[in-house]
């Protein structure tokens, strides 16, 4: 199996543990934060979705989902492409309420289909291209490698924090 279609198939499998960590949630336990400093479901898989959005949109050249496709009003957030989450506080997790989880699997089904879309389109030759000049350390693998880390961690710390607000193991066997 070639690096890009390993790349795709775990970015691929993200829906699933996403389903498992939001199907059925409430607007209660989706804000729900465990203590005052902790992130809430909702704001972990908005984050891992925008962190994708941003990092595979810089690589594809092409304007973020965020923006092109409206889901920063869909969230009732300013365009701003930068705007992902990370250097965010308490209060700006507080900020994050989408009115149900639909709308965060939606955007997550958007932007990795970008995804899905971007990596069918690489050889492997291209994993080793420098992305940013000044830091030929930075390449197209890099990035992606950095998507691929967010996006596990957070889909399951989300998947964790649902077992923990409902007192079970939500993943199944």
């Amino acid at each position: 199996m070639e690096a890009t279609a390993l790349a795709g198939d775990v970015l691929s499998g993200i829906p699933r543990a996403l389903h498992i960590a939001l199907d059925g949630l409430d607007p209660e336990k989706l804000t729900y934060r465990p203590g005052k400093h902790c992130n809430s479901i909702a704001w972990l898989v908005w984050h891992l979705t925008r962190v994708q959005d941003r990092i595979v949109s810089g690589l594809a050249e092409q304007e973020q989902a965020w923006v092109a496709e409206g889901w920063h009003a869909k969230f009732g957030r300013p365009a701003d492409p930068g705007d992902a989450g990370m250097g965010h506080g308490p209060n700006e997790v507080l900020t994050l309420k989408p009115e149900s989880p639909q709308l965060l699997l939606d955007y997550y089904d958007a932007v990795c289909k970008r995804t899905v879309d971007y990596l069918n389109g690489l050889s492997a030759a291209d994993l080793d291209r420098v992305v940013d000049p000044a830091n030929p350390e930075v390449t197209v693998g890099a990035r992606l490698r950095v998507c691929i880390l967010d996006n596990v961690q957070h889909a399951g710390q989300a998947a964790y924090l649902r077992g923990l607000i409902e007192g079970k193991r939500v993943w199944p066997s």
